[in-house]
């Protein structure tokens, strides 16, 4: 298989992002409806931090079975480097972008328009949120892709094939979470908001997959599914919150996640049967 077919699989893996992205241009949603949903995405995220800290874990804790204890280290070292600039890095910049939105907000004085006045309209909360959905998502993406490369790399042709069929699945049913703070809020974002945040999401994918047909590095993956890991996790928090303000019922919003659970689950079947 040539490295241009290889790179066309990373991409469709990647790109399948889009089934998920048009629910949230669902218009009128009921709140128990958009609840639901956000409670799914909420079930799907908490088995993609399990899921990216399981594959980032492998490397360290196959090194202390060997008593390789330098690799470990540094493995373990990357990996909470990753989950603390991923999850704290998210709330500071969470912090920071408030304080803007509170600074924009203040009145302003008599006379000539201010800068502020002239500006674009800024993201809403929901669409920061999306927005940083999709980027921790677009970290675990391209760990994906890295392992869709170093196995065509390597010869496995058919590992390959079934890693962006699963991969491909998941992808799916990430689109869905990117937009479901949206969904929640009832915020219809454009379609081209939807390829910008699908774009983030899917594309390193096929940029994975480019970079692991020739780089083969267990601390790099370990990065980066640690930032993936650290980010996501503090989305999944964020959503919850939206969930307790949202009007649903708890048994609701229960089933939802367990709902979210059972398809990351079952999306992970094709990754799991190929002994990944």
């Amino acid at each position: 298989m040539s490295s241009s077919q290889i790179a066309l699989l990373g991409a469709v893996a990647g790109f399948t992002i889009y089934l998920g992205l048009p629910l949230g241009r669902m218009r009128n949603a009921a709140p128990r409806l958009r609840a639901g949903l956000n409670a799914v995405a909420i079930g799907v995220l908490v088995f993609l931090v399990w899921d990216i800290l399981t594959h980032a874990w492998e490397p360290t804790d196959a090194a202390l079975s060997d008593k390789h204890w330098g690799t470990a280290l540094v493995g373990g070292t990357v990996l909470a480097a990753g989950l603390a600039i991923g999850l704290a890095g998210l709330v500071h910049y969470d912090r920071w972008a408030a304080a803007r939105r509170a600074k924009s907000t203040l009145p302003h004085g008599p006379g000539a328009a201010d800068t502020a006045e002239l500006a674009p309209a800024k993201r809403s909360q929901a669409g920061e949120l999306a927005l940083m959905i999709a980027t921790g998502i677009g970290l675990h993406n391209f760990a994906e892709g890295l392992a869709i490369g170093n196995s065509a790399a390597q010869g496995e042709i058919s590992l390959a094939v079934l890693l962006v069929i699963g991969f491909g699945l998941h992808n799916a049913t990430e689109g869905f979470g990117i937009v479901a703070p949206l969904a929640a809020e009832g915020e219809r974002p454009t379609w081209t908001t939807l390829l910008w945040l699908g774009l983030i999401g899917g594309g390193p994918t096929f940029l994975g997959t480019l970079l692991g047909q020739h780089l083969v590095n267990d601390t790099l993956s370990i990065a980066f599914l640690g930032l993936a890991a650290g980010s996501i996790l503090y989305v999944v928090i964020e959503l919850l919150a939206v969930a307790r303000r949202a009007s649903a019922s708890k048994e609701l919003t229960t089933w939802c996640i367990l709902l979210g659970l059972l398809l990351g689950f079952a999306t992970d079947a094709v990754v799991t049967a190929a002994g990944v």
